[in-house]
């Protein structure tokens, strides 16, 4: 996912680029609201989300976010120390999708990253209103977290189901394994990757499908899709 960082500070936006760099994330960094806009033209510019700082040097925040918000329907999370429910409304009535408050946990910012992109996924992707993703036999119903194969029901778990659906929505696609920790347990990769592992096994032994999940040694999952 391409995303645009909107911070003034060099260190600090170097420092946070590494580690989105890590968890698969093609950063562009704009140190003004002007150069933020400039990055977003024409509509939105390929950008999945935008993490806008409100200290910027040349416009208050705020009003960079309304400007972005009547140019591209691209989300955005703001990020700033203001911790007062009055600043967090006023940026959610801008049109701002979510509300980050430093000093932040690492994990929490990229599952509400991944949280709001999900929000407005692009084409090809699961949206709001989408009721269901089909993949060769496997048919994946997300209003009632069904997931039946040549019409036949398959019993998942909850997590199961999550850790499906995520894969299901980019085919093809490498996800990495914080990645899937962050979005689909909610937590950070410690501890958890023995937990993934199992769910994977035990959707390629009910689906009945082995290689509908691949694995990419070193990096993560993807699914591939089924030939009809």
């Amino acid at each position: 996912m391409r995303l645009l960082l909107v911070e003034d500070d060099n260190h600090v936006a170097a420092a946070l680029s590494a580690v989105l760099a890590r968890h698969g994330f093609a950063v562009t960094h704009a140190r003004s609201g002007e150069e933020a806009l400039q990055a977003l033209v024409p509509e939105g510019n390929g950008f999945g989300v935008v993490l806008l700082d409100l200290g910027l040097p040349d416009q208050d925040g705020y009003e960079v976010c309304g400007k972005i918000r009547k140019r591209t329907s691209t989300p955005v999370i703001m990020v700033t120390a203001r911790a007062d429910v009055r600043s967090r409304i006023h940026g959610l009535n801008l049109g701002a999708d979510d509300y980050v408050v430093k000093p932040y946990d690492t994990g929490e910012l990229l599952a509400r990253i991944h949280a709001v992109a999900r929000r407005r996924a692009p084409d090809g992707a699961a949206a709001p209103g989408d009721t269901g993703l089909r993949l060769g036999s496997v048919l994946i119903e997300l209003p009632t977290r069904q997931v039946s194969v040549d019409g036949s029901v398959v019993q998942l778990t909850r997590k199961e189901f999550d850790l499906l659906a995520l894969l299901a929505q980019r085919p093809g696609v490498v996800f990495r394994r914080e990645q899937i920790i962050s979005e689909v347990w909610r937590t950070s990769w410690e501890g958890t990757g023995r937990t993934l592992e199992v769910h994977v096994a035990s959707l390629r032994s009910k689906l009945r499908m082995p290689a509908l999940i691949e694995t990419v040694r070193g990096v993560g999952y993807r699914l591939v899709s089924p030939t009809p």
